[in-house]
């Protein structure tokens, strides 16, 4: 690891346990799979057909499965509005950037709907997804709302 900075994660691999650990956000996705500092030192490449989503949380305790799967409504937060459904059908939703150089080549970095509770990130290789969907645009650049126009007060105490 090159740098560091390094942030809490737990790696969700498909039909073996989560592995919790430290990635270094700039670096972790390496050609061969995600680097991952284990609790216990080591550094480990995991594969990336073996992963099922890296998720960036606060802390390591509790559950390491979303909070939510879906939004309620519709987001708020800028971006685009994204359902992603996993080979075994599961389906889960998130905001990927609007910005096409943001993308990874490996997979798809989301703001999960809860992103306020212990997921404030999650990493989803492309391997893992069956399909992945645009649900809808939010704040898009094409339409900028023009500022109300300014109107001069009512003139109350004329002469």
């Amino acid at each position: 690891m090159a740098a560091s900075t390094t942030k809490k994660a737990i790696v969700r691999r498909n039909q073996r346990e989560p592995l919790p650990g430290f990635v270094n956000p700039a670096s972790f996705l390496q050609p061969a799979g995600v680097e991952l500092l284990t609790e216990d030192g080591k550094v480990a490449v995991v594969p990336y057909p073996e992963i099922r989503s890296v998720a960036f949380v606060r802390d390591f305790c509790g559950e390491d499965e979303p909070e939510r799967r879906t939004f309620f409504t519709r987001p708020k937060m800028e971006g685009l509005w994204v359902s992603l459904k996993y080979r075994d059908g599961e389906v889960i939703e998130g905001i990927l950037p609007n910005n096409l150089l943001l993308w990874e080549p490996h997979g798809f970095l989301i703001v999960p709907p809860d992103s306020s509770g212990r997921q404030q990130r999650l990493f989803i290789p492309r391997v893992a997804l069956q399909s992945a969907e645009v649900l809808g645009v939010v704040g898009s650049p094409l339409k900028k709302r023009k500022a109300p126009a300014a109107r001069e007060q009512a003139r109350l105490f004329e002469e």
